[in-house]
């Protein structure tokens, strides 16, 4: 089973760009298992793959574009800056260390994985990012797990806009108050665990919705972020599971589907607050 890379939406950025609608994403894949599942994930259709220097598979990655046989640009690659490599000079290098691993000359996408507010560097970090834009290493630059007054410090700082924030993003916390700050200022949202870690793939509500149409519980959430018009970061090394959730394109909820699923929020998170991520350890 394979979806027609065709079938998979571009969602237009703000500098004039797109990215696929769909990602694989690679948190919590292990190194030894990213080429593998990465190479699978572009067998049956994907054509963005998400990765970040602190997942420590970004060589993975890399050997599985290299090895994909596609056209560089055919391929939409996103990988992030850590934070202890928050700061001007340090992003700098961070960024050599991210391409030397992916083997890549052009990156599509780079993003500040966490604003960290306890180091005060988001602004100086953000400058960097907007000199490799410039530089043309990196073709577009955004944000990861930012909130609403980083966001708008560091667009007030530089008169640059992130093209996405990339954030924790499902029913039980859909985000809607941060969607309409990114609308406002044309920032497109990226979600993150947008199965909510799996923990709700055993919901009744999901599971009757998933009966109605002859899909999983998966597929419905994944849609559901499609129809929000969100850019949707699915995670697997199962290759059948690899390919169910791209396997979206052949079914649409309804109003009374999207309305259950509303009913869904409990502003419950799987990861940290963006605000406590340093003082809870992670």
């Amino acid at each position: 089973m394979s979806t027609d890379p065709r079938d998979v939406p571009m969602v237009a950025l703000n500098d004039g760009s797109a990215i696929p609608q769909i990602g694989f994403g690679t948190w919590q894949v292990a190194p030894e298992e990213a080429e593998a599942a990465t190479s699978e994930a572009f067998s049956v259709g994907y054509r963005h793959v998400d990765t970040a220097a602190v997942y420590a598979n970004e060589a993975e990655v890399g050997l599985a574009i290299a090895g994909s046989g596609l056209a560089r640009d055919d391929l939409y690659v996103t990988t992030k800056l850590w934070n202890p490599d928050h700061g001007y000079d340090e992003a700098m290098a961070a960024f050599d260390r991210s391409m030397g691993k992916l083997g890549i000359e052009r990156l599509d996408l780079y993003l500040i994985h966490w604003q960290c507010v306890q180091f005060g560097k988001y602004v100086d970090t953000w400058r960097a990012l907007i000199d490799l834009r410039e530089s043309g290493r990196v073709t577009s630059i955004g944000v990861s797990n930012f909130k609403e007054p980083a966001l708008r410090e560091i667009i007030d700082a530089t008169g640059v806009v992130p093209v996405l924030n990339q954030v924790e993003l499902h029913p039980w916390l859909p985000q809607t108050e941060l969607r309409a700050v990114h609308a406002e200022l044309g920032i497109a949202t990226e979600s993150w665990s947008p199965l909510a870690s799996g923990q709700l793939i055993g919901d009744p509500i999901l599971a009757t919705i998933a009966e109605k149409h002859g899909k999983s519980t998966a597929q419905v959430m994944i849609r559901w972020h499609l129809q929000l018009g969100l850019i949707v970061l699915p995670k697997s090394v199962t290759p059948s599971r690899i390919a169910e959730n791209i396997d979206v394109f052949d079914f649409e909820l309804d109003e009374s589907d999207m309305a259950a699923i509303a009913t869904l929020e409990s502003g419950r998170r799987t990861g940290p607050d963006p605000d406590e991520y340093l003082e809870l350890g992670w």
